[in-house]
């Protein structure tokens, strides 16, 4: 499976948008050209790829450390629900230092409003429900800093990849802002006491914390993480599409009911899954010691 790997998509946006030939189409004369001034095309918040059924969302605003702006969330909406009948992963990364820094300060003044504000907190909501709400599994590759709703965002991808440089913080309090709605993503990935220290310090934690913790998956090298991504989103898509949906659907609703109702709920789900012709397709498989052919539909056979 050929993959494009997230950082080669926002180094091939920057060659596009500086080169020569994008900027001076139609302009037959040097002489005109030096005369002029350049007007380049505003930056694309993000850039998407999709790629054999791999979708990467490269967060492109690095000016201001792809801050959480409600442009930037609206457009990381908009990314994440374009359709597809071939997405089997979806990739988050960033161009730049930072994955986020969280949402953008300038917009949370007296000047925009109470309104503003709400709505810019409410986007939020939706695009980190999103996230967990979509059946196919999100994928963060965080390469630096991410912070405040920033830190939100990576808690709330399914999988997180970090490099052993970057850090995670929730530091609201500097500026008077407790990070209370990412608090809500955070405390459900790490424990209680880890997730308060970070609240009330505001004290950024290094990645090899931030696995052991289990706010991450996992840390590799800096030269190695588009590698360790790419063979991860390749090996999901080796399995059935609509077992993986199933699967993540089920998982992120038990994990917040009392044990006796999600084994009674699981239960339910796993014989639902006998139903389907994949299932039955990997149980033949493996007993013909083959390997399965997947339909990727749910297709009840019994």
């Amino acid at each position: 499976m050929a993959l494009v790997h997230g950082r080669n998509i926002c180094k091939l946006w920057k060659v596009a948008v500086e080169s020569p030939l994008f900027v001076t189409r139609g302009i037959s004369s040097s002489r005109r050209l030096l005369s002029q001034p350049v007007q380049k095309p505003p930056i694309s918040l993000t850039i998407r790829n999709d790629d054999n059924g791999v979708r990467t969302i490269c967060l492109n605003d690095s000016k201001r450390r792809n801050a959480l702006s409600l442009a930037m969330l609206e457009t990381l909406h908009a990314d994440l629900t374009v359709k597809d009948e071939n997405l089997r992963v979806i990739i988050l990364t960033h161009n730049g230092p930072a994955f986020s820094a969280g949402h953008d300060l300038k917009e949370l003044t007296t000047r925009e409003g109470r309104a503003y504000h709400a709505q810019v907190f409410s986007t939020c909501t939706s695009v980190m429900n999103l996230l967990q709400e979509l059946p196919v599994p999100v994928i963060a590759q965080v390469k630096g800093l991410a912070t405040a709703a920033g830190c939100q965002l990576v808690a709330s991808c399914d999988i997180a990849l970090a490099t052993e440089s970057s850090r995670f913080a929730t530091p609201g309090v500097n500026v008077g802002l407790f990070c209370s709605t990412p608090a809500v993503a955070v405390a459900r990935s790490v424990p209680s006491k880890v997730a308060m220290e970070m609240l009330f310090t505001g004290e950024p934690i290094s990645a090899q914390d931030a696995v052991r913790h289990g706010l991450i998956s996992r840390v590799v090298p800096e030269d190695k993480i588009e590698e360790e991504t790419e063979k991860l989103a390749a090996k999901i898509c080796t399995f059935s599409k609509s077992v993986i949906a199933l699967g993540k659907e089920a998982y992120y609703k038990q994990i917040n009911m009392d044990k006796f109702s999600a084994y009674k709920f699981t239960e339910k789900v796993m014989v639902e899954n006998l139903t389907f012709g994949d299932g039955q397709e990997g149980i033949k498989a493996f007993v013909e010691k083959r390997k399965p052919s997947w339909s990727h539909d749910s297709q009840r056979v019994h």
